[in-house]
């Protein structure tokens, strides 16, 4: 996602620094790289001194990992520490991108960014860190720095370099690895429309709002017959129960643990999945202009995305 940030900032002329890992480096950007981490305050202020925007896109987005406290040093206190630096150099406008996981899902409907949510309703390290995340940019809103928060849902396309969770469903799908299905759901949306939301919030988004950025919600056997229409890999005809489902990610996340090797079905994607993560996308659409056009053609994208690397 935030490649796509940047390209699409940089097409629209903006002058560009990329806060850089010292094992990354920028492919197909006009920016500007600076060495730190989310993790290092003396870095991040380093890195934004003299920029009139931040726009923190950045984000340990795992489902499992061996050492969670990774995930809670990333994204709540790096979250807190780009802030701040942020707030201490006289940043005059910050995007900070949070995700749909931090909105509440009502049992018998469709979420929206004003459904009643808290911590304890978090699935999940990943989960809780964000939401975490987003109180702690609330706290800097309340000390004076003008923050809008995005919420992008299941952001779709090509690029998707690690890949992320998301892209790891559509990649597993077309590698045969999916022989079944989960009863649940999901909100899908281009990957180019959620940059584009992030430069609408940034030019009119309202200081302390949060806007969701999605299209389409979509059950996973939905999903699963787009992909096999778009890619000709047959769609699972099987649907799993969810006990079942509960019981193989117990063990994998248990197996994953001793060996430190991912887990082919992580204990927190399983219980994310028990709800379906349907939400809507009126206000950013009616305050931002947001206009997200069909899936499809992201899904079609990543499709190739993948081959191609393979």
């Amino acid at each position: 996602m935030g490649w796509h940030v940047a390209r699409l900032l940089a097409a629209r002329g903006h002058h560009l620094r990329a806060l850089v890992r010292p094992s990354s480096r920028l492919m197909d950007v006009d920016a500007e790289p600076v060495t730190g981490d989310l993790r290092d305050p003396d870095s991040l202020a380093r890195a934004v001194a003299g920029c009139g925007a931040v726009f923190h896109v950045a984000a340990d987005y795992r489902l499992w990992a061996r050492h969670p406290q990774e995930l809670y040093a990333s994204n709540v206190d790096g979250t807190r520490n780009i802030l701040r630096a942020a707030r201490e150099t006289g940043v005059q406008r910050v995007v900070y991108t949070s995700t749909v996981g931090c909105i509440g899902f009502p049992g018998d409907g469709i979420g929206d960014e004003d459904t009643p949510v808290t911590l304890d309703d978090m699935a999940g390290d990943y989960k809780r860190s964000k939401f975490m995340a987003e109180q702690a940019a609330r706290e800097e809103i309340r000390a004076g720095l003008p923050v809008v928060i995005v919420n992008p849902t299941t952001p779709v396309g090509d690029h998707d370099f690690k890949p992320t969770p998301t892209g790891k469903i559509i990649l597993d799908y077309i590698s045969g690895r999916m022989p079944a299905y989960l009863d649940t759901g999901l909100n899908f949306v281009d990957v180019d429309d959620v940059a584009m939301g992030h430069l609408q919030a940034f030019e009119t988004g309202r200081t302390g709002a949060r806007y969701i950025l999605g299209c389409e919600n979509l059950t996973l056997r939905q999903l699963f017959l787009r992909l096999e229409r778009l890619s000709g890999v047959p769609a699972p005809g099987v649907r799993i129960p969810y006990a079942v489902a509960y019981g193989a990610a117990v063990f994998s996340t248990t197996w994953a643990g001793i060996t430190g090797r991912e887990p082919r079905v992580p204990f927190d994607a399983v219980r994310m999945a028990k709800k379906k993560m349907f939400v809507r996308h009126e206000k950013a659409r009616r305050e931002l202009g947001y206009s997200p056009g069909p899936v499809d053609a992201a899904f079609a994208r990543a499709i190739e995305w993948f081959r191609r690397k393979d």
